[in-house]
Parts: structure tokens; C-alpha cells; sequence
């Protein structure tokens, strides 16, 4: 039997333990009983950003991004179909940089859209330019398998 793993509720964002099995069984959160993966990429502030991608024990995969930016509104939809296709394996995070200018500085954010890949609270990979959702999936199963 495999370990349980942590996480985090998208709506209340609570702590949840589950077995690794059960992550495909559509579970749902012990606290506020809505689904726990929802196949959409949740936009987090910066507290929020924090407890996501900290108590997470799946990989999480950001987007940096900013209303402004052409390039950036162009990416959304591959990046949420993407959600759809990476969920359970991957937690897909949008921050606005505009709104999270602390998270901006602290990850040298100097270009927008990037993508960083996140597991176990550490930065494992990144990428800037907006990408097609195949080579976005491509791009994350080649860091998390």
C-alpha cells in the first residue's frame, strides 16, 4: 500500500490525506465536501500560493501571469485544458503578477506567461512563452513523469 499523500482542498484550501490510489476516485474535502480536483486551474493569491504549493504532495504548476499580456490570454485556454488532462497528478495554480508582486520578485519573474514546476515546496523546472497545450503537457511530463 503506498503512502498517503497531502492535498490541499482548492475552495477552503484544508489539508486532505488520501491514499495515491484513491486521488482518481473523483474525492471529495473532509472539511467543506466539495471535489478536491476540479480539472480548473485556481487562480491564488500570495497566502494562498504559499499553502498550496508548500503542504502539496503532488507536483504544482504555475502560471505567472498578467491581464495585460496578449501573450498570456492566448496561453489561458491551453492552460486550462491542460487542468482537465494533468488532474490528479499536477495542481495547476494561475498568479496574476500585477496582484502578487511579492511572489513576482521572490521567483525573478521576468517575463510573462512562465510556467514553474513545483514538488514538494522546491522549484524543479521553468519555462517562459506561452505554449500549446500539447507542448505543455509534453513539458511537464518530461520533469514529473
Amino acid at each position: 500500500m503506498s503512502d498517503p499523500l497531502h492535498v490541499v482542498c482548492p475552495h477552503c484550501d484544508a489539508v486532505n490525506r488520501m491514499p495515491q490510489a484513491r486521488l482518481q476516485d473523483a474525492p471529495t474535502c473532509g472539511k467543506c465536501s466539495q471535489a478536491i480536483f476540479t480539472g480548473h486551474p485556481l487562480d491564488v493569491d500570495s497566502a494562498r500560493f504559499e499553502r498550496h504549493v508548500g503542504r502539496n504532495d503532488i507536483p504544482v504548476l504555475v502560471d505567472f501571469w498578467a491581464e495585460w499580456c496578449g501573450p498570456c490570454k492566448m496561453m489561458a485556454p491551453a492552460y486550462a485544458q491542460a487542468a482537465q488532462r494533468l488532474e490528479p497528478k499536477v495542481r495547476l495554480l494561475k498568479v496574476d503578477t500585477e496582484r502578487s508582486q511579492d511572489l513576482s520578485g521572490r521567483f525573478a519573474i521576468r517575463s510573462i506567461p512562465t510556467l514553474a514546476l513545483f514538488k514538494g515546496g522546491r522549484e524543479i523546472a521553468r519555462q517562459s512563452g506561452a505554449m500549446d497545450a500539447g507542448r505543455l503537457m509534453a513539458w511537464v511530463q518530461q520533469h514529473v513523469g
